[in-house]
């Protein structure tokens, strides 16, 4: 047991240490953490002998429920209304036509066994955020292209979550449930958002009305939401995941008191989550029994890519107005990363025969779409001419507000959109509600202390003091002289 607490946070910071020295060459820190959980586990330096796949399981779901409340925490609804048919017809449409796409490739075309076929095509039917704009975060996209793609992905892995569990289900129950589990996946999935949203507001109203003194009440308060919404939600056999998604999403759409420490907790708990699931599920990988799967594990990844994903999309948005540079790209953009190797884990602990070979398979077959499409993201953008360099670089850190007293003021951050102005208004002249304060202007590599005479400038990120209640105003007075002369 005393090596448990060595090996663990020798992994811990080897991790973090590879992180920092690949970021240069924008490998995500997710990928880092499974090359570091197979390095220290069986098959390489053999110093934690780990194949517990059913506590990998546990430790993969209990993380995707916060993985996934930050991904809708962070969609904002301005953003979700602009391209609300293109991602959302991805993230159901798209999900259903790659995993019938990936079905019938392998099970008509290619003749493998009809409930092999149907588990792996569940299982990596859905795009990874993370990997991709880890990999694109040093450039920008156009507008509607990006956003397309972020909230494609983070809305997709609910649904790739529902059809894994049905098929998981259907295999581990037989055929005979067929009708019944179909109702049940049209339950999951038109009960699962409501519960959510209802979890969502009844926490902002409990935020409001609390306003408790000690911070750290916030976060154990936020931890215990997303939990009970999670609980719920399968307790009455609705779609946990979708939930917490829509809760997510609800909550970092409407103003409440702390909601930027909630958001900063969030984010970095979110990524403790991601890589110490990342690092479990490296240390349950045995690359000496690659050598049976890697033919199967490479046609996989070549159905999905070239077959299952371009499929999906020119199908999924017709009429969306995509132009055709956005849709190959959008096809080519399809990284295979976490929820696939999540959901890898479900047949082992369901104890369907076979279970290892099929996260096997699924493993093989995201590492060559993250080598192979993750390597070459910015050439093909850049050869489509979609991409640019990106002149506001990723923030450092965020404040947070610390107080004396309870108190409904929060900070509220505004990212300004990209101007072709050389100058933007002067503070002093803007129209901030009352009680409003600019604390931070963000510029380029620069820290800007502002003063009323300042002014602000396309791309500043902007900091502001003012109530809770009041973030659209804020939002709506910053924005609004950027909003005519801005890039598409």
């Amino acid at each position: 047991m005393d090596l448990v607490y060595i090996v663990s946070p020798l992994i811990l910071i080897t991790v973090v240490l590879a992180a920092v020295w690949l970021d240069r060459w924008s490998v995500p820190v997710i990928f880092v953490a499974l090359g570091g959980g197979i390095l220290f586990g069986s098959d390489v330096l053999n110093l934690w002998n780990f194949d517990d796949a059913i506590l990998t399981n546990q430790v993969a779901n209990f993380a995707l429920v916060f993985i996934l409340f930050q991904g809708g925490f962070g969609i904002r609804r301005g953003d979700f209304k602009t391209v609300a048919l293109p991602a959302g017809g991805l993230a159901v449409w798209g999900v259903l036509l790659t995993a019938g796409a990936t079905f019938l490739a392998l099970w008509q075309g290619l003749g493998w066994p009809v409930e092999k076929a149907g588990l792996l095509a569940a299982i990596v039917s859905s795009t990874d955020a993370a990997a991709t704009f880890s990999i694109l975060r040093r450039f920008t996209l156009p507008r509607k292209l990006s956003s397309t793609l972020v909230i494609e992905s983070a809305a997709n892995d609910p649904m790739a979550v529902l059809l894994t569990v049905v098929a998981v289900q259907a295999l581990a129950y037989g055929h005979a449930r067929g009708l019944g589990l179909l109702f049940d996946f049209v339950w999951k999935f038109a009960a699962g958002p409501v519960l959510g949203w209802g979890m969502g507001r009844a926490a902002v109203w409990l935020f409001n009305k609390l306003r408790p003194q000690d911070r750290g009440h916030y976060y154990v308060l936020f931890f215990g939401i997303v939990l009970l919404t999670y609980g719920l939600a399968e307790h009455v056999r609705v779609s946990g995941m979708l939930a917490v998604f829509i809760a997510g999403y609800v909550m970092g759409n409407h103003p409440f008191v702390h909601k930027q420490g909630v958001a900063n907790f969030s984010a970095a708990f979110a990524s403790v989550a991601n890589i110490a699931t990342f690092i479990l599920l490296g240390l349950l990988v045995f690359p000496r029994q690659w050598g049976a799967i890697w033919q199967d594990g490479l046609i996989l990844f070549l159905v999905l890519t070239f077959i299952s994903r371009p499929l999906a999309v020119f199908l999924g948005t017709p009429g969306m107005g995509l132009s055709g540079k956005d849709r190959v790209f959008m096809s080519w953009a399809g990284l295979r990363g976490a929820v696939p190797i999540v959901l890898a884990t479900y047949p082992a602990a369901a104890g369907l025969p076979g279970s290892q070979d099929v996260f096997n398979l699924v493993f093989f077959a995201v590492i060559l779409s993250v080598l192979f499409q993750g390597s070459s993201l910015g050439a093909v953008a850049r050869l489509l001419g979609l991409l640019t360099r990106r002149t506001r670089p990723e923030p450092l850190y965020s404040l947070e507000l610390f107080t004396m007293a309870p108190s409904d003021m929060d900070l509220i951050v505004v990212d300004l959109p990209e101007s072709t102005r050389t100058q933007g208004p002067r503070i002093q002249d803007l129209r901030l509600p009352p009680d409003t304060v600019i604390t931070l202007v963000t510029r380029g590599p620069r820290v800007v202390s502002p003063n009323g005479s300042t002014h602000l400038q396309g791309g500043d990120q902007v900091t502001v003091l003012a109530h809770a209640r009041n973030e659209a105003l804020v939002h709506a007075a910053l924005l609004a002289p950027f909003q005519t002369d801005g890039p598409a």
